[in-house]
């Protein structure tokens, strides 16, 4: 005698899937018409469809505007939650075709924070994509990157953390050298800028620690100018200004138009340092050996080949051996 499986009260509380998309695409364009040009069925399939929802839920979640439609209170709540859903579906679904189907180019997800990518990337991604033409690559920026939003499951973390998420292979890379830099232009300007006491009385741009504590220690100015004996707290009170903010790609802007000195991380602006569009006003720097950054991929990808590839231009570019 065959045993019965219990009905699952979840999916039978569930309803159409057929409804809730048409439901999510009239919500999307707040149109009937829209709705079924987009699905490419008629309007009355889409009005059905939203009507067997409407009583499944047994109210309404739309109110008719003139020749539009807009969600009702209830309906506004059932759209967030149905997108959402469908977004997730549709996220993975992409990643499957991507990693396991049977198409002949590759796609790999990317992690990194803004900074790196502007600055460390983006010159170098072009050696990459020659060399490797058969691998796209999707490239996602957070500075949190324990907070991600759902369905993003890259498969390379390029991060400060050791331990970015379970499941993940991590790779050590280089330590932190952090020193200040500015324009040739700004420093024959400012000539005073070549002691450290006539830094720290100029116009400081400095990188705030806001969005960064969960990642690693911050070095600011303060911190920076206090290894080298220096208080913050000394600067002149009617000197120049102190400008914070947390976008290290506008403050490196800011400092190519000329607006000051930043602390520069060797890793980020060593191109531009080579290229003479930065300088060092002074020979001190910073160096952090007790930290480093990490690249990080999916521990179950370890032997794919397109995440191979990548990993050893990664770790050849980033001088850090690929053995």
């Amino acid at each position: 005698m065959s045993k019965h499986a219990a009905p699952d009260q979840t999916l039978l509380k569930m309803p159409s899937l057929r409804a809730v998309k048409c439901f999510v695409a009239a919500a999307r364009y707040q149109s009937f018409t829209r709705a079924a040009e987009t699905l490419c069925v008629t309007q009355a399939a889409i009005s059905r469809q939203i009507r067997e929802l409407e009583e499944h839920l047994g109210t309404a979640l739309f109110k008719r505007v003139g020749r539009s439609v807009e969600l009702t209170t209830a309906g506004s709540i059932f759209f967030d939650a149905a997108q959402l859903s469908f977004i997730n579906i549709a996220q993975a679904a992409t990643r499957i075709r991507k990693d396991y189907g049977s198409t002949a180019r590759r796609t790999l997800t990317l992690c990194c924070s803004p900074a790196f990518s502007a600055l460390w990337m983006s010159h170098r991604l072009p050696s990459f994509f020659n060399a490797n033409p058969d691998i796209d690559l999707d490239l996602v920026t957070t500075q949190n990157f324990l907070s991600m939003e759902p369905g993003i499951y890259p498969d390379i973390f390029i991060t400060k953390m050791s331990r970015v998420r379970d499941g993940y292979i991590s790779r050590p890379l280089f330590h932190d050298r952090i020193y200040p830099v500015c324009t040739p232009g700004y420093l024959k300007t400012h000539p005073e800028i070549r002691t450290l006491e006539g830094l720290r009385d100029g116009v400081l741009l400095n990188l705030s620690p806001y969005g960064r504590s969960q990642v690693a220690e911050h070095v600011d100015w303060g911190v920076w100018l206090a290894i080298h004996h220096l208080d913050i707290e000394d600067r002149l009170r009617k000197g120049p200004h102190y400008f914070n903010a947390n976008d290290y790609n506008l403050l490196i802007q800011m400092v190519l138009n000329d607006q000051g000195v930043t602390l520069g991380w060797d890793h980020l602006v060593g191109p531009l340092v080579e290229q003479g569009r930065l300088v060092r006003p002074v020979e001190q720097e910073v160096v952090l050996e007790e930290t480093r950054h990490y690249l990080a991929y999916r521990e179950d990808k370890a032997d794919d080949d397109a995440l191979r590839r990548f990993r050893d231009w990664f770790m050849e570019q980033s001088g850090a051996p690929t053995a």
